[in-house]
């Protein structure tokens, strides 16, 4: 089922079905008595695109077509693992029962796992995790890559009452590793929501200046919108440090003092390969050369690995075998590895690693970044005039869509909080939730800012350079917190002042002017598509304040 790598040092290689490659949306369901405690009802019957409800009469009925003897044959693991540090108080447990080695392994990378868990659990409560890979021995017919699923009967719910987790059919990470998205964010938010704090799809850093001060901050982005290349960042202004503390989940709670603390709850990096370099992200480079699990990936013929936009050529005379399994060249027209295909990795390996990652109380978050896709229309930054108007830039975030689920093709795709295949329950309380946050006596509420890397000129491509350069957006955010910098309002939020973002030593010139310009047209479209998506998909779920935000945004957006 896995292959070690003889190129680096306890490394491996997962090839899957071809039929198991992605989290899949639409067989991924929450299981409440009332549909509306899980979805917003659509306007005039339409289909949710906030997640999936099933009733628990449909659950137990496909419970019983699938799991009876479902793991005949095979060895079921049982896995105590931690979501967060052992023993931190911001940190949860599951057991996740599993018949997929691939899976225990993977756990054991991704979560802190094993004996000191269940000393630390006691008769506590925890999560129960149940993973079959849906594959009774002997198996009907042959196996694929020897990677034993069950397409045609995958179903992976959550049962937020019950505190549980189903999985049947899929191996795929997001859909077996049962501690991530399962746990880590549908479970957890629910959890979130009924002891009031967040749960949330976001990167936590540390970012230091010249002056030695520091600074947390966090933020959200859907899948390849570059979340893991901004938390391992090498700036390319001197004097300027970025250390990670997580790049895909934060659970943030607010502490006595006012300050909203985030943990990771992850204990290592289940990352895209594909667009992962040298030159895009050196320190994940440096964290995958040993300890590591990958999977569709291609192999080389000296027990290395390769992808995708690697940007490292091989030595003469070694061939490449692709995720498929077959020989591969680049006259193929078609990727040598799965598009979605990952590693995962110890986050202690990454060389950037904050030393406060692991601190029981977490990090105190002093700014929240939101940001997406959006190839045009959207400026390089701003930030939101409050707390709630914050919030509705969350709840507007569209991106371009990606390869990690199995949508296909450029669309824009309405993605609130980067939460959108991930809610734990109806996301109109969900949004409640988070306008409540500013109703905490002596919270010190974190600014909230808004980016887009991903603008293009209609002529000649992106038009900020990205990667290294963020940093100076960063830098901007940094000096706003501490009410530094200049900024100036416009109609979607304060954008930095003439010469307040710090272009010394860029490599390339930029059209600054093109990178923020506000074209009314785009944006009035931008409400009409906001509004209409509101009213369809959230509809009375919808908060008053979020109503309000979008009304003022309109205001401002006519008078410019």
């Amino acid at each position: 089922m896995i292959k070690k790598l003889t190129k680096y040092e306890n490394c491996w290689l997962a090839r899957t079905d071809p039929r198991d490659v992605a989290r899949v949306e639409s067989k991924t369901v929450i299981v409440t008595r009332d549909q509306r405690d899980t979805v917003p009802t659509p306007l005039e019957g339409g289909v949710s695109q906030l997640g999936r409800w099933m009733s628990p009469e449909e659950f137990d009925k496909a419970m019983g077509q699938r799991f009876p003897g479902c793991m005949k044959g095979r060895t079921m693991y049982v896995i105590p693992f931690s979501m967060g540090p052992v023993g931190s108080p911001l940190s949860k447990i599951g057991v996740e029962l599993t018949d997929s080695p691939y899976v225990v392994a993977s756990m054991r990378v991704m979560t802190r796992m094993g004996k000191a868990v269940l000393s630390a659990l006691g008769t506590g409560e925890f999560v129960r995790c149940l993973h079959s890979v849906g594959c009774p021995l002997p198996v009907k017919k042959p196996l694929v890559n020897s990677w034993p699923c069950n397409p045609e009967q995958t179903l992976i719910a959550h049962i937020p009452d019950r505190r549980q987790i189903v999985s049947f059919g899929s191996g795929y990470g997001g859909n077996s590793l049962l501690g991530k998205k399962c746990f880590a964010l549908r479970i957890a938010s629910r959890i979130a929501k009924e002891e009031g704090w967040l749960a949330e799809h976001m990167l936590i850093l540390g970012i230091t200046n010249p002056a030695g001060e520091k600074k947390y901050m966090a933020a959200a982005f859907p899948s390849a919108c570059g979340k893991t290349n901004l938390a391992m960042l090498c700036p390319t202004l001197p004097g300027w440090k970025v250390e990670c503390v997580g790049d895909d989940i934060a659970w943030m709670k607010f502490d006595k003092q006012g300050n909203l603390r985030a943990i990771n709850p992850e204990n290592g990096f289940f990352g895209v390969a594909p667009g992962t370099s040298a030159k895009t992200n050196p320190n994940a480079m440096a964290t995958i050369i040993k300890n590591t699990i990958f999977t569709n990936v291609a192999e080389t013929s000296d027990g290395g690995v390769h992808w995708e936009g690697m940007d490292e050529s091989l030595p003469e005379g070694v061939t490449i075998t692709s995720w498929k399994n077959k020989p591969w060249s680049s006259e193929d027209g078609e990727p040598c590895a799965h598009p979605n295909s990952r590693f995962c990795t110890p986050a202690d390996q990454c060389p950037i690693i904050d030393p406060l990652w692991e601190s029981p109380e977490g990090v105190p978050i002093e700014a929240i970044i939101f940001g997406g896709r959006r190839p045009e229309g959207v400026p390089l930054v701003y930030e939101a005039f409050s707390w709630q108007h914050g919030v509705f830039v969350g709840a507007s975030m569209r991106s371009e869509a990606t390869a990690a689920a199995e949508h296909k093709g450029k669309v824009i795709m309405h993605d609130p909080f980067a939460m959108r295949p991930f809610f734990g329950y109806n996301f109109g309380q969900y949004l409640s939730h988070w306008l409540s946050m500013a109703d905490r006596p002596g919270a010190k509420l974190p600014k909230i800012f808004h980016v887009n890397w991903f603008r293009k000129s209609p002529t000649a491509g992106f038009l900020w350079p990205g990667f290294g350069d963020n940093i100076r957006v960063l830098d901007w955010m940094f000096r706003r917190v501490n009410g530094e910098a200049g900024a100036m309002p416009s109609a979607v939020g304060y954008l930095p002042c003439q010469k307040s973002l710090n272009l010394q030593g860029l490599r390339e010139t930029v059209d600054l002017d093109e990178l923020f310009s506000l074209d009314q047209e785009f944006w009035q479209r931008e409400v009409e598509e906001l509004r209409k998506y509101f009213i369809q998909q959230v509809n009375d779920d919808l908060p008053n304040e979020v109503t309000r935000q979008l009304e003022l945004l309109q205001q401002r957006v006519n008078q410019m």
